[in-house]
């Protein structure tokens, strides 16, 4: 499997990851030192996003993905998505059109995503 494919194959996993609620398979994706910006404007680490979930503030019923784009540079990857997103956070209701950059990095054989952004559109 080339970059670009696993880089597919990892984004896939993230949706299935956020939509299961499985805490696991995110902390594989995602690397100890994250940083990336919500669509509120507030900076979230690896920790607080999985915490979100673990406790239950973030529930995602339904997610979905187009328009992806994936720039290969080396051993990095910058992946452009729009993510149709249904769900709640903090028990208030998610429902939308969400632009998506998320910066994935190859580190030891394992592709983390180290960065990112999402506005809703």
């Amino acid at each position: 499997m080339n970059h670009r494919q696993h880089i597919e194959e990892s984004e896939k996993t993230l949706l299935e990851s956020l939509l299961k609620s499985d805490v696991d398979s995110l902390d594989e994706l995602l690397h100890e030192d994250l940083l990336f910006i919500i669509p509120t404007g507030q900076t979230v680490t690896k920790e607080m996003d999985i915490a979100n979930i673990r406790l239950g503030n973030l529930k995602i019923e339904a997610i979905s993905s187009s328009e992806q784009e994936i720039n290969i540079i080396d051993d990095s990857a910058v992946v452009s998505v729009i993510i149709d997103l249904k769900g709640t956070y903090l028990k208030q209701p998610i429902n939308g059109k969400f632009k998506y950059l998320r910066i994935w990095k190859l580190l030891d054989s394992k592709w983390k995503i180290i960065g990112g952004s999402g506005i809703q559109i």
